[in-house]
């Protein structure tokens, strides 16, 4: 079947608007005029994303990843405000508020008028705001004790930057007003928001990647398969709430048409687990950088979006070791975030909201500050803000992939599959449709879920068979590690234990460097144990 004869079931997503933004011409470009690599990731930026000359700013800044207070509004804070405002970028008029519970009647210079919504910080731009002593807010008394702190994101800390004139208290987070919006025109520096995003990370090259990918992603789609890692916790529990954002997210996953795994065991993925051809990854609890992503290769494919909530996840970007955020993308991760300092579960990124209005066709950067339920608190978001992984439909890309013969269509076709899958479609009509589909012939991956398909319809021979047959089309690592995984269980399972033992053999034989080859090799010889022991002859 040369086309994607798809049914009407198959071909859902034609009305939805996928909405259009602005590109360049909406940023404003910061970098610290101290580094020449911060200045040169700036002006790679500005030339991919075609950011106007005069909207690229240095300021002469600390090269600590943390800067004072006082640093902060002397050197970057109010000296961007000023720019900003002289150049016109956007324009501060007189607002009258109306008092209200015994405040009086005021009238505050704010943001009236804004050319741009985006403020990209480039590598060397300092990423936290140390603790101030010198800092005393009679209002912050009635605040939780510990909240009563005043560190923050850099950040976040500018994303209030249209409202510096009001008094907001530096003492604690406040909410973000815009949480949770779905209309992407409302996030703009005349409702009092600087949608703010850096590019960093251990390297020049690696903040400098981040853009490449990103538009790699944009022009043949964001593909792959999405993981999320969730902790099995009960509703009881106080943190439940981050396991109940994270199984939200997999759901919207799951509608957007991405193959998607989710975990809820207690423990974060191992590094045996085959996290293979990674798009979207959310987990959490470990302190540090652990399982798959340890590992010397992990398969992020271009656009990935990967994100670990922890307290600490971003507390130095400089590390390709250390922490989170920083090891993701040095392992190929194009967009992030993460906190700074302990920011409390409830002043963490929404990852549901965030996945929610990412696919919708919103930017990295509107998605990101929809989702954050405070500012002037602890958040850091990396990547490219402009970044619209889903801003075409899948049947634009389908066609578009198809005509160029370009190896990414076969994950076009999965997302049309699984969307059919979504909307209804049945399981046999589907499966007929990969098996007559020219595509799923040299496609490990479309084949692979030919064997899924099967498996879910109570036909295990023909599963096991499909997945022997994806072996043979050229699987990525991780996907061989899994398929062969898959295949042992399902042999085991049907009885058919010597050729279960020839499986697993023939796993450690073709990854020897597979992290849980020491489990397998001693449940292989327990296995070949049992197995000869049940087909020894009887004693006479």
């Amino acid at each position: 079947m040369k086309g994607f004869g798809m049914r009407a079931g198959l071909c859902l997503l034609a009305a939805i608007p996928w909405l259009a933004h602005g590109g360049g011409e909406e940023v404003v470009v910061v970098y610290n005029s101290r580094l020449p690599e911060s200045k040169a990731v700036a002006d790679y930026y500005a030339q991919e994303r075609q950011v106007p000359a005069k909207q690229i700013y240095g300021f002469e800044l600390t090269t600590n990843e943390e800067m004072s207070r006082a640093e902060f509004h002397d050197t970057l804070q109010l000296p961007l405000a000023k720019k900003l405002e002289a150049d016109g970028l956007w324009k501060l008029s007189m607002t009258f508020y109306k008092g209200s519970n015994q405040e009086p009647d005021r009238a505050i210079r704010k943001v009236t008028a804004a050319k741009i919504r985006y403020a990209v910080l480039c590598l060397g731009v300092p990423l936290k705001v140390a603790p101030s002593p010198d800092i005393h807010e009679a209002k912050a008394a009635k605040m939780q004790a510990e909240l009563r702190r005043n560190e923050a994101a850099v950040d976040s800390e500018l994303t209030w930057l249209p409202l510096l004139n009001m008094d907001f208290l530096l003492t604690g987070p406040f909410p973000n007003w815009l949480y949770g919006t779905t209309n992407a025109a409302q996030l703009n520096p005349t409702n009092g928001l600087l949608m703010v995003a850096r590019l960093d990370g251990p390297t020049p090259e690696i903040a400098r990647g981040l853009v490449d990918k990103a538009l790699a992603a944009e022009r043949d789609g964001l593909w792959g398969r999405a993981y999320f890692d969730a902790r099995g916790l009960e509703r009881t529990n106080s943190y439940y709430a981050g396991d109940e954002w994270i199984l939200a997210a997999a759901e919207i996953s799951r509608a957007l048409g991405l193959e998607t795994t989710v975990d809820d065991k207690p423990e974060t993925f191992p590094a045996s687990f085959p996290m293979s051809q990674i798009a979207v990854y959310c987990g959490w609890y470990d302190g540090t950088v652990s399982g798959p992503f340890t590992l010397p290769k992990v398969e992020f494919m271009p656009g990935a979006f990967a994100y670990h909530l922890h307290s600490f996840s971003a507390a130095t970007l400089r590390s390709p070791t250390e922490n989170w955020c920083g090891p993701l993308l040095a392992k190929g991760a194009t967009c992030t975030m993460g906190c700074v300092y302990e920011p409390y579960l409830s002043g963490t990124p929404n990852v549901a909201e965030f996945l929610k209005v990412l696919g919708d066709g919103y930017t990295f950067g509107e998605a990101a500050w929809a989702a954050q339920p405070a500012l002037s608190w602890q958040t850091t978001v990396i990547g490219d803000p402009l970044y619209r992984p889903f801003g075409q439909s899948p049947q634009k890309l389908h066609a578009e992939l198809s005509r160029t013969h370009n190896v990414l269509d076969e994950w076009a076709y999965l997302r049309l599959v699984n969307l059919g899958l979504v909307h209804g479609a049945r399981l046999m009509e589907v499966s007929q449709i990969l098996e007559n589909l020219d595509a799923a012939t040299n496609s490990a991956v479309l084949t692979e879920k030919l064997g899924d398909l099967y498996e879910a319809e109570g036909k295990p021979s023909s599963a096991i068979l499909t997945w022997q047959n994806a072996l043979r089309l050229k699987p990525s690592p991780q996907q061989h590690i899994r398929l062969r995984l898959t295949l042992g269980e399902k042999l085991q399972a049907q009885g058919r234990e010597a050729e279960a033992i020839e499986n697993d053999e023939a796993l450690l034989a073709e990854s020897p460097d597979y992290p849980g080859r020491d489990f397998m090799v001693n449940t292989l010889a327990a296995f070949r144990k049992k197995s000869s022991a049940t087909n020894a002859p009887a004693q006479p």
